[in-house]
């Protein structure tokens, strides 16, 4: 397990650069929503479509990979929604179930995509790429969904479709699986500027990933922290290597699904959180405690399904 540790290491270290540099007082502190913008709506789209335009998914079992991404998103789902008379018993409000939802089945692609990188080369960053775009559209459709339904004054089906159809991951992705398809390449120079952009996407995006961390309310986690911890960092990627090995699928193809499953929430739920009702305050301690534990319980996630999957 130790070389699975070394080389996701430099992520993680990454990650506490971002939070040392959020903290460092010769930075302008209203840099950073500039930043998380350009990167959510120009880098990491960029990132996406070059990395789906010009994957090779010829060696992949795209018919069994969409499944099982799929089945696991559906399985998540339910058991979450299963769980809400339980936190309603426990004391949870609605708006902190929306939270508890969105951080125990929301993804984060950044680190997921720069782990792949690291362990797997072009190869595993096309697969995590093709996961994200076959589960980007159902796990926004869900989460948002979520929290139009839980929070209160927010139910609008046009709310819900302009988040939807207005997503730059979703637009990128689809962008890119389009040029991927198409019986012509992308116009050179055209796909060297985009490829330049999106090369700054992973390093901005993970020091993101750490400025956005809050520390302070990670360290007194209660059981709104603790159970999408649990459910996000163990319980999701077994339903995910579960479902992949019950289905045929084996070696790195397995590797990166628990990669997928295994990684900490994405940081924009929680901007949604603070723009549609949901517990801002409870998303952010969830991401840091999430980010922290990470460190620890994806290298045990990588080295478990290698031993599984035969990897």
């Amino acid at each position: 397990m130790l070389p699975i540790f070394e080389s996701i290491l430099p992520i993680f270290l990454i990650v506490l650069f971002g939070a040392l540099l959020k903290r460092a007082r010769f930075i302008d502190q209203s840099v950073w929503p500039g930043l998380e913008t350009v990167g959510y709506y120009v880098l990491f789209p960029s990132l996406l479509f070059m990395t789906l335009a010009r994957a090779d998914f010829s060696g992949l079992e795209l018919g069994t990979v969409a499944i099982v991404t799929l089945a696991s998103v559906a399985v998540m789902t339910l058991l979450l929604l299963v769980l809400y008379p339980f936190t309603r018993l426990r004391g949870f409000s609605d708006a902190s179930y929306t939270s508890v939802f969105q951080t125990s089945s929301r993804w984060n692609a950044f680190i997921a995509l720069a782990v792949a990188e690291k362990i797997s080369g072009t190869e595993g960053l096309a697969l995590v790429a093709l996961v994200m775009a076959l589960i980007v559209v159902p796990l926004n459709l869900i989460n948002v969904a979520v929290l139009v339904w839980f929070s209160p004054g927010t139910r609008s089906l046009t709310l819900l479709a302009k988040r939807i159809a207005g997503n730059p991951l979703i637009l990128g992705c689809i962008a890119g699986i389009a040029v991927n398809a198409a019986p012509f390449d992308l116009y050179a120079p055209l796909a060297q500027s985009i490829d330049l952009i999106a090369r700054s996407a992973l390093g901005l995006g993970l020091l993101m990933v750490g400025a956005g961390l809050k520390v302070a309310d990670a360290l007194r986690p209660g059981a709104a922290a603790l159970l999408p911890t649990v459910l996000k960092l163990v319980v999701s990627p077994v339903i995910m290597v579960g479902l992949a090995l019950g289905a045929g699928l084996s070696g790195e193809s397995v590797i990166i699904l628990a990669l997928c499953a295994a990684v900490p929430t994405a940081m924009n739920g929680y901007l949604l959180a603070r723009q549609m009702g949901g517990d801002a305050p409870l998303y952010a301690a969830v991401a840091t405690l999430q980010t922290a534990v990470s460190f620890l319980t994806l290298p045990a996630a990588l080295w478990a399904a290698a031993q599984l999957a035969g990897g």
